[in-house]
């Protein structure tokens, strides 16, 4: 994989994650400094901004330059994950799943996309494509950080788990839709779909570190087990409550409309 094109990747990783992180930020911190969130300066070129951003800004920035300068160092996992789950949560308040039948096509294609570029490129190209990228592992490269890591315990060699961004986003848009539903149909965790979906996807996950330990380290494509697990859930659970119309169709439940409940009041007066 070209050098330039995998510094091009990392700039493109740091501008984004300095946008999650901010987002993140300036909500989290938004709690406690209300009056520096709802107080906006206009800055030259960008526009009006809050001073609650303009405090936390330079702190995403610093922090993503220093990911960057040391990213080939141990303890770079951190930053990187770090970046790396407030992109992927940006991203989910942002990309909305219309409805259940988008959800389906989406991770359906996803399911082929991943398990050919796992298991069908390593016939064609003599190894997992997907899996060289991921990893840097020709001629000492650095892989691309579109990916959450973590030391593995009690490995001599130092290895990582790794997971891509797209295993945790596309199940995510999905997991997302269905806490929207339960919102706007009032339902309980029990009675809703977003606790039973992310249950399948934990599952999803587990399940494809199981198989990982018996193929003895073998990259798997995580999609393999997650959609089954989470759209196969959301599809039964739909369908045994009678919700799976509304889901595959609109995407949110029936609402009566205000005026028709206004113009009733006027005709019983």
């Amino acid at each position: 994989m070209s050098y330039w094109f995998v510094e091009l990747l990392v700039v493109v990783f740091c501008i984004g994650g300095v946008e999650g992180l901010q987002t993140c930020l300036v909500a989290l911190l938004s709690r406690w400094f209300q009056r520096a969130a709802d107080t906006y300066v206009k800055v030259p070129f960008l526009g009006p901004i809050s001073y609650l951003t303009l405090a936390v800004s330079p702190f995403c920035i610093v922090f993503a330059v220093l990911w960057a300068v040391y990213r080939v160092h141990s303890f770079a996992w951190i930053g990187q994950d770090v970046l790396g789950i407030a992109l992927i949560i940006t991203v989910l308040q942002i990309v909305h799943v219309p409805n259940l039948k988008v959800g389906t096509v989406l991770l359906s294609c996803a399911f082929l996309y991943d398990i050919f570029w796992v298991f069908v490129s390593k016939k064609l190209f003599h190894e997992s494509v997907m899996i060289v990228v991921a990893r840097g592992d020709k001629s000492g490269e650095d892989g691309i950080p579109m990916l959450l890591k973590i030391p593995r315990m009690f490995d001599p060699w130092g290895g990582y788990s790794i997971i891509g961004f797209g295993d945790i986003l596309l199940p995510g848009l999905l997991i997302a839709f269905a806490l929207r539903y339960d919102w706007l149909a009032n339902k309980t965790l029990r009675t809703g779909y977003f606790i039973w979906a992310m249950v399948a996807y934990g599952l999803g996950l587990l399940i494809t570190y199981v198989a990982l330990n018996l193929m003895d380290g073998h990259g798997q494509p995580a999609l393999l087990y997650i959609v089954p697990f989470t759209l196969g859930t959301m599809l039964t659970l739909a369908r045994k409550r009678d919700d799976l119309w509304i889901l595959w169709t609109k995407g949110e439940p029936e609402r009566a409309c205000p005026h028709h409940v206004r113009l009733e009041q006027c005709s019983e007066k």
